[in-house]
């Protein structure tokens, strides 16, 4: 059992019973609350997953919480600076290798890869590859919580936003996996990159997969109404979303047109 805690006043402190997120202090339109760095395993070692922006008053406060205990490796949901930025110095701090997908971002030999496995401290950490809002987004299954780390795969409010180095099919692909691991495994939580707890796995997923699949029907309308470009299909179909956000929207429209030229 996932033994959740989910705070009443935001991300911080929220979890499972080997699983707690520390936040960095970024907030953004982009980052919600900001990134949930996370502290995984219950005794003498431990993993963290995205020590998030080179913040030093951020990263101090993951390594003071893991002072007393051994860091046996840095785990990368992907890329994107403000998950992986703070990696290097947080590897210098407590001497742990960094692993990711990407071997740009590695510190160390080892790498991460789909279906490994790693423990720390009695946790069993499992590795999923889930590309779509990056090419190198991760996944990371903690079968003792029945919960699945995220990253920006699936957030903890609104949707993902299908990055420059991502792909739409593949993200499609990605989420029909993790429904039916969801379901396999019986879930009972996700614990996202950034915003909340997600107490309701099956649910969360079948709402993303079926808004994935309604803006895809918006955009056909919109370019059966005229729309030209991605701008113009941002004006036409986000036009309730907060203004600060349509350059987002853009990237994934962007990406929406690429996906429908390939069916």
């Amino acid at each position: 059992m996932s033994g959740l805690r989910i705070p009443v006043d935001g991300p911080d402190g929220s979890g499972t019973a080997s699983a707690v997120a520390v936040l960095a202090p970024n907030p953004s339109p982009m980052t919600l609350d900001g990134t949930n760095t996370w502290i995984l395993g219950t005794s003498e070692d431990v993993i963290v997953v995205d020590p998030g922006p080179d913040d030093d008053g951020h990263l101090k406060r993951v390594a003071e919480r893991v002072s007393d205990r051994r860091v046996t490796a840095v785990l990368l949901t992907h890329g994107h600076p403000d998950h992986s930025e703070g990696a290097a110095s947080f590897a210098a701090m407590t001497g742990a290798p960094v692993r990711a997908l990407d071997p740009r971002h590695r510190l160390g030999e080892e790498g991460l890869a789909d279906g490994d496995i790693l423990t720390a401290g009695g946790t069993e950490v499992r590795v999923m590859a889930t590309p779509g809002h990056s090419s190198d987004s991760l996944c990371f299954w903690l079968p003792g919580d029945r919960a699945m780390l995220t990253g920006d795969t699936v957030l903890g409010r609104g949707t993902t936003v299908i990055a420059p180095d991502g792909d739409l099919g593949d993200y499609l692909r990605s989420l029909d996996r993790l429904r039916q691991g969801a379901e396999i495994l019986e879930a009972e939580a996700l614990l996202p990159g950034h915003g909340p707890v997600l107490p309701d796995p099956i649910g969360v997923l079948d709402a993303y997969i079926a808004h994935r699949r309604e803006r895809l029907d918006q955009i056909r309308e919109a370019i059966r109404q005229g729309a030209r470009d991605a701008r113009e299909i941002v004006e036409m179909v986000y036009a309730e979303v907060d203004r600060s956000l349509w350059p987002a929207a853009e990237m994934s429209v962007a990406a929406q047109l690429n996906y429908l030229k390939t069916l």
